[in-house]
């Protein structure tokens, strides 16, 4: 077992970058009916069509391997029906992100978030085998509290910043893109768990991702390879949803309302 490291530091450091950078991005502009502020748009589409390309090549079609391999969808499951393992992959790799998500929680002034992610750690990785099952919810009612070091950085007032689009990993903002790295320094397994262990769990993590654009790969092919402009289409629905995510927009949208969706009969 590795030493516990003292990650503080680097994430205050990285919380200042955070609010240094997103205070020196340019005004934001009105967009699709929302503010949108894309001052790296050049460069953003030049990595979008470089990922679209990647989804479209190798992870779509993984995706949808994995996805013919499963009888799961994303209708509500009954809870003694048994699952797949493609659902067993994602609630494993989910189960993993939960020690965190309860550290955010803390990090937020959020003890109760805290305290059920932690609960739903403990009961997941023992009664339900590593996380394979889920009896946390199916048994105790105990749901997931999603969360992340973004979300603790816009509960700190670090704005929003810049949107980013970035390689294999998508769309963000400066802030999130901040966070992302901060949940790596702050994760309370990365600090437990050795070189092999370590390496296992991150790839339980990436293939619960994978699992996750499997089951969503009908609407993620409609906005990347359907859209008229997926770049901007896919920058409208990830903003908005993460913006209701944070409480940072109104409750009353419905962001695939503007989607804009070419015929594929037309030339």
């Amino acid at each position: 077992m590795r030493p516990i490291r003292r990650p503080l530091f680097p994430v205050f450091a990285l919380a200042l970058t955070a609010l240094v950078a997103a205070g020196c991005a340019s005004a934001p502009v009105q967009r699709d009916g929302i503010t949108i502020n894309d001052p790296y748009e050049a460069q953003n589409r030049r990595v979008h069509a470089f990922n679209k390309g990647l989804d479209a090549r190798v992870i779509g079609p993984v995706a949808n391997r994995l996805k013919g391999s499963d009888d799961d969808d994303t209708a509500p499951r009954d809870p003694d029906a048994p699952i797949g393992p493609l659902q067993m992959v994602i609630n494993a790799g989910r189960n993993l992100s939960l020690p965190v998500k309860s550290v955010n929680g803390l990090l937020q002034g959020r003890p109760g978030d805290a305290g059920a992610n932690f609960a739903r750690f403990a009961v997941n990785s023992t009664v339900g085998l590593g996380g394979i099952f889920d009896p946390a919810t199916d048994s105790f009612g105990l749901t997931e509290r999603n969360t992340d070091f973004g979300q603790t950085l816009a509960v700190w007032g670090v704005p929003e910043g810049a949107y980013l689009e970035l390689p294999l990993l998508g769309p963000s903002t400066q802030r999130d893109a901040v966070g992302q790295v901060a949940d790596l320094l702050i994760d309370p397994l990365y600090h437990l768990l050795d070189g092999p262990e370590a390496g296992a769990v991150f790839g339980l993590r990436v293939a619960s991702k994978a699992g996750d654009r499997a089951r969503f790969g009908d609407t993620v092919d409609g906005i990347l390879q359907g859209s008229a402009d997926s770049y901007a289409q896919t920058r409208l629905i990830w903003l908005m949803n993460r913006r209701f995510d944070l409480g940072e927009t109104r409750d009353d949208y419905d962001p695939y309302d503007d989607v804009e969706v070419m015929d594929p009969d037309q030339d």
